[in-house]
């Protein structure tokens, strides 16, 4: 149990990263003057950190020009992305009516982060003009600076949000208004952006719920839990989004952190599922409901479409949880159905046996460095599979023993959710 607490203790120290979020585009066009206003991580950028294929900057191949340019100060950053600008504006196209406009810079502005571990956003003011009779317009980028979220403001009549991803340009959309998204769209829109706030951004979601995964090995308990999880940060996350509760990142993160340490400590503890338990996973939901909601605000909600898009950011959220629910239950599947009895031995270890290569060779065959292998996706998620792997191939060993697969897979997996929530709580609070 030592190794799976140390590895995912190590797993947690990692994990603290820059979360890659989507850069902001909010367009305003008046008498054939476009004015563009875009939030970005600057340093990212100046750093080359190919923001489309990582999902959080420690894992960049070139993470320490990034790191290095992170503790510059805004004053420097501003001068340094001054010479860049030339090179970002040959890497953003703007069309009215599919002929490029040509965009002055019009500023930059580096906002000073309260947190070192909070990625500092840069607004870059742009300007230019078009031709007065153009309908419409186009926005796009280079694929290295990931996903862009283009809003059109200044219009009365259904303006424009949509998001730019994979170097590709947005939908043509009217310069007058007109072009809002269909509350269908806005709602497909959102689910894999809820979805992938779970998995694989939501670390500290995934531990939540495999927290409650581990406290018993049937399903009602799980259900209950699972329930009450969703009514409650269903709650949250609609209420906060409509600016009815709002608390800082500074509270809400820590208590997060809090609720992954009692619920896997709770699992060591007892088998199943307490009186104040339900009562107390739906006060979590509540907090988690939250930190959804800070991410949704990174996006922003178009106002034209904003049931559906809170509503398919938490089915995608949903999604996500019980896809971490479904990996987890196919992976500890044979060691319980042994557990409960059936003959199943030699089955079972060679399928623990293929899995577990399976992990390890995810790991070992990935062409990045050796220091971005040990920070990046690959390993964070791989490893500790291979290490509930050969917890279950224990439990299958020690079958005959009563109740082998609560004490040598889910305890020691709830022990080790323990530390890493543990680890960020003192880190979230004190560091």
């Amino acid at each position: 149990m030592s190794s799976v607490l140390t590895l995912i203790v190590m797993f947690g120290t990692m994990a603290q990263a820059h979360e890659v979020f989507p850069s902001i585009l909010d367009l305003t066009a008046d008498d054939g003057v476009v004015t563009i206003e875009i939030e970005v991580n600057a340093e990212a950028m100046l750093a080359g950190v190919d923001l489309s294929s990582v999902e959080d900057t420690d894992a960049a191949a070139n993470v320490e020009d990034y790191d290095a340019l992170r503790a510059l100060s805004p004053q420097e950053i501003t001068e340094k992305f001054s010479v860049y600008m030339p090179q970002f504006l040959s890497n953003f196209t703007f069309e009215a009516d599919g002929t490029p406009v040509t965009l002055r810079d019009n500023g930059t502005v580096v906002f000073a982060a309260e947190d070192s571990r909070v990625v500092r956003m840069t607004r870059l003011s742009l300007i230019g003009d078009y031709p007065v009779s153009a309908e419409r317009f186009q926005v796009g980028w280079d694929t290295a600076y990931g996903t862009l979220i283009v809003r059109q403001n200044g219009v009365a009549n259904e303006p424009y949000t949509g998001t730019v991803a994979g170097g590709e340009l947005s939908e043509p959309f009217l310069i007058s208004g007109g072009s809002a998204q269909s509350g269908w769209q806005v709602f497909a829109a959102y689910i894999p952006i809820g979805f992938d706030h779970i998995v694989p951004k939501g670390l500290d979601h995934i531990l939540f719920v495999l927290g409650l995964f581990f406290l018993s090995a049937h399903m009602r308990p799980l259900l209950t839990q699972v329930s009450l999880f969703t009514v409650a940060h269903t709650l949250t996350l609609a209420l906060a989004a409509l600016g009815y509760v709002v608390l800082p990142g500074s509270i809400v993160e820590p208590l997060i952190a809090a609720s992954i340490v009692f619920v896997a400590v709770e699992n060591i503890f007892t088998k199943g599922l307490s009186r104040w338990r339900p009562f107390v996973v739906f006060g979590f939901g509540l907090l988690h409901g939250l930190g959804f909601a800070s991410v949704l605000a990174e996006f922003g909600l178009p106002e034209n479409a904003f049931i559906p898009a809170l509503i398919g950011f938490n089915i995608g959220v949903e999604v996500g949880q019980l896809a971490v629910i479904a990996v987890m239950f196919l992976c500890v599947w044979q060691a319980l159905r042994i557990d409960r009895g059936a003959n199943e031995v030699g089955q079972g270890f060679a399928l623990y046996a293929v899995m577990l290569i399976v992990a390890l060779v995810l790991v070992a065959l990935n062409p990045i460095p050796l220091q971005t292998l040990i920070e990046g996706p690959v390993w964070l998620f791989a490893a500790p599979l291979a290490m509930v792997f050969v917890l279950c191939t224990a439990s299958i060993h020690f079958r005959d023993q009563i109740d082998a697969y609560r004490r040598l897979v889910a305890i020691p997996a709830s022990v080790a959710i323990a530390a890493v929530g543990a680890y960020w709580f003192i880190e979230r609070v004190f560091l």
